[in-house]
């Protein structure tokens, strides 16, 4: 095994990101404190190739320096949108055809593992607070919540840890 360099890795430019096509998830961003967190999102959905990032609330936005310290570009690549609470984004997010799912522990919750969406299906996941989580009136507004098991004695991960597993499983289950 050789360590692949930055030239074989055939990474795209921005423009070339910007123009491909992409897969029909955006993460949505319910009221994060950590902009650390929030740029991590950021470069997650680069990594994906995601439709977008919304914003929501009080979420910190690019450009700010602990976005850019974490999403190392991926602000200026993915596209993102900011709305004033998740209401917003939900409504426009239906409007749009998307299926809008919670990631949180609720009852009658699905599990993550369980979740299939087809190739071309328009998925939204929000993500809350790192303490709060996802708002209650935000998840009666969804078509259900996905939740990560977990089998220690913690049952929360970091919302960018969050993110990426939800994510990847999602992007995973649609380019077998």
């Amino acid at each position: 095994m050789q360590k692949l360099s930055m030239e074989e890795l055939n990474r795209m430019s921005v423009e070339e990101f910007k123009s491909a096509p992409k897969i029909p998830v955006i993460a949505v961003l319910e009221n994060i404190r950590s902009a650390y967190n929030v740029g991590s999102v950021f470069r997650t959905a680069d990594a994906f190739l995601l439709q977008a990032v919304y914003i929501t609330g009080y979420t910190a936005q690019p450009p700010h320096k602990e976005i850019k310290k974490t999403a190392l570009g991926a602000e200026e690549s993915v596209t993102w949108r900011h709305f004033a609470n998740a209401n917003d984004a939900v409504l426009q997010l239906k409007a749009d055809g998307y299926k809008v799912f919670a990631v949180e522990q609720v009852s009658n919750s699905l599990m993550l593992q369980k979740m299939q969406f087809g190739a071309n299906e328009k998925v939204a996941v929000i993500f809350g607070n790192e303490v709060a989580g996802v708002e209650q009136q935000t998840i009666l507004q969804c078509d259900g919540c996905i939740e990560i098991p977990q089998f220690g004695m913690k049952h929360s991960l970091n919302i960018a840890t969050a993110a990426g597993v939800v994510l990847w499983e999602i992007v995973r289950s649609r380019i077998n």
